[in-house]
């Protein structure tokens, strides 16, 4: 049985560590996207197809070594506390 966008988009979540918020604005420049689909929305086939899109591009630009995981900002200062940091 296939996946479903929510279930593929959870796992990706997890894979990237990218948080969901983050996810929908890269995606699909809706920062509530993945709420949305928490609560019931169905999405369309034009947005399945960009949702799709940006995850296949994501990991290939991974896979390439071009991104890291993103994770959630207050994570990224705890490790790189100077980053932000201006002289």
């Amino acid at each position: 049985m296939e996946r479903s966008l929510l279930q593929r988009i959870e796992a990706f979540l997890k894979e990237s560590a990218m948080p969901p918020s983050v996810f929908g604005r890269a995606a699909v420049h809706d920062p509530r996207l993945v709420s949305d689909l928490r609560g019931g929305r169905e999405p369309g086939r034009q947005l399945i197809c960009r949702v799709e899109h940006f995850m296949n591009k994501w990991r290939a630009d991974r896979h390439a070594g071009r991104v890291v995981p993103e994770g959630d900002r207050r994570a990224r200062a705890a490790r790189h506390p100077d980053v932000g940091v201006r002289a």
